[in-house]
């Protein structure tokens, strides 16, 4: 139940922020009003470029040096704080307002333990003595469920997963206590069962304080999941807002229908569809094994991956799913041959040699900017595989220019570079970069987590559509079950290294068999409203 109070916690008022010259459009954020009580949850939704996380950072005074000074005001708890001194803005950030960012990685230290960032938050703001501090940050840690605090206040970034590394960004936005909660896209990248633990941490979170929670996404089903007010963002303007019902169940504008129906359900979109085309990949009894330690190090051995067989036939779509650790990325790279299995055997028909193989599988990875050089354009990205293996240059830009028209680009475009493009885009041009080489099996290592649910519609479509273009095999990797649904004919469920079920997507969904499966199941946020096969 909300805290009815005269004065929100946050309130923005005809907030403009100007884009620097020469950008699509003449405001990041176009004259935007909204507020946030305590004890209430605001969701602010919209594609990429909508302005929701410009706002955020406009609140949290972090908006970057490239924008000219905003419009409009900014009260938290009634205070003007858009005039506030940068003295002023660090010590109500943290006190007043803290913030949880999407990725973990970057907004954490890699060379600091995570204990002594959290440390450092009540350095800042509070005179404590060491063991006080300590005493505090242990305590913060337990509150946000972190295993054994004490042991990895020691530990550093890339020791924890990524619903732990999530987990501490928590534990320090909240160890002030504050007023006010900013969560940029939390958990866009975490699996079903961390999602869901994370989103119904900061719900709890947020009743037992009477905290208000400002939370962006463009994930529809956490919107369902959490909140109380939803407020819908498109290019810098404030499309609509109202109550977490109104706007989901029965939206105003063409636009938030839109979002809601990118959305994919539950709804097996492939059953009944029987693949028939020869086998194109067999994996049999594949086993990873990682050993470490040293001189002074103890040694230790973790399997990632036991036993694992699967098949997947030309025209079909094998998906993999299970959470972050359960094997599937280490499957991934047995079956592209980057890393090599300890144990089983991977065969490809026709396959003769490593050079042949490499031809005949291509991988599209999750973050498409990342995938590609920022200092080559895009066209010189796409030819590089083809003049590999001998093809020249004018057929291969001739190939490069189809393939971009083929993915919904300008064939011109290949001369523009990565930032030039959208996310969406991007992974697009990736898509091509794969093509270009003529592959029998693509594999698709969450290609679309990232991309928002609209861009997310398109890309699954421009897949499909590839798939009966060029016949592909294709191995599908995703932590999103809704996606897997969207795309798949077959499911492989994976925990702990080991497959643990599979078949097909109507059967796995309406009739798990494996307990591991009933969990990521009954996690999908805002499964109550999907459409759930009969």
């Amino acid at each position: 139940m909300l805290m009815k109070t005269a004065t929100p916690v946050i309130e923005v008022q005809d907030l403009a922020i100007p884009l620097p010259g020469g950008g699509d459009r003449g405001f990041a954020v176009d004259h935007i009003s909204l507020s946030v009580a305590p004890g209430e949850i605001v969701c602010v939704v919209g594609e990429s470029g909508s302005g929701k996380s410009v706002t955020a950072q406009s609140i949290m005074g972090l908006l970057p040096k490239v924008f000219p000074k905003p419009a409009g005001r900014i009260l938290f708890e009634g205070k003007n704080i858009t005039e506030a001194t940068p003295a002023e803005m660090r010590d109500l950030r943290g006190r007043g307002i803290g913030m949880i960012f999407q990725e973990t990685m970057t907004a954490l230290n890699p060379v600091q333990a995570v204990g002594k960032q959290i440390d450092e938050v009540l350095r800042t703001h509070l005179s404590l003595s060491r063991k006080e501090r300590f005493d505090k940050v242990i305590a913060a840690m337990a509150e946000v469920r972190l295993p054994d605090p004490e042991t990895l206040y020691h530990a550093f970034p890339h020791q924890l997963s990524g619903g732990q590394r999530q987990r501490v960004l928590i534990a320090a936005a909240l160890i002030l206590q504050p007023k006010l909660l900013i969560a940029d896209e939390p958990t866009t990248a975490l699996d079903v069962t961390t999602q869901a633990q994370i989103l119904s941490q900061v719900r709890e979170l947020q009743r037992e304080r009477g905290m208000g929670v400002l939370f962006i996404t463009h994930d529809i089903g956490v919107v369902r999941e959490i909140a109380d007010r939803v407020v819908v963002m498109k290019a810098g303007k404030m499309i609509e807002q109202g109550t977490a019902d109104q706007v989901l169940n029965a939206p105003a504008s063409d636009y938030t229908r839109m979002l809601i129906a990118s959305v994919p359900t539950l709804e097996p979109k492939r059953s009944g569809h029987v693949v028939t085309g020869t086998v194109a990949l067999e994996m049999t009894a594949v086993t990873k094994t990682y050993h470490s330690g040293g001189l002074f190090r103890d040694h230790r051995t973790v399997q990632a991956l036991r036993e694992a067989s699967l098949s997947v036939r030309h025209g079909e779509t094998l998906g993999i799913i299970g959470e972050s650790g359960s094997g599937k990325s280490t499957l991934a790279r047995c079956v592209m041959q980057l890393i090599e299995p300890s144990s089983g055997s991977i065969e490809l028909p026709d396959a003769t040699d490593g050079r042949t193989l490499r031809q005949r599988m291509q991988m599209v990875f999750q973050d498409p900017y990342r995938s590609l050089n920022p200092r080559r354009t895009v066209g010189q990205s796409i030819i590089e595989g083809p003049m590999n293996f001998g093809q020249s240059k004018s057929e291969a830009l001739e190939r490069a220019r189809e393939l971009m028209q083929l993915v919904g680009l300008e064939p011109h475009a290949v001369d523009r570079f990565p930032h030039q493009f959208s996310g969406g885009q991007r992974q697009r041009i990736s898509i091509a970069r794969a093509l270009a080489m003529e592959p029998d099996i693509l594999v698709a290592d969450e290609a679309v987590s990232a991309l928002d649910v609209s861009v997310q519609a398109q890309v699954l479509r421009l897949i499909d559509d590839i798939q009966k273009r060029f016949d592909l095999a294709i191995l599908f990797i995703t932590h999103d079950l809704r996606v897997a649904a969207e795309i798949c004919d077959r499911l492989i469920v994976m925990h702990r290294g080991e497959i643990v079920e599979q078949g097909a997507v109507s059967t796995v969904f309406t009739a798990p068999a494996h307990r591991y499966t009933r969990e990521l199941l009954a996690s999908i946020p805002g499964r109550a409203e999907q459409k759930v096969p009969a």
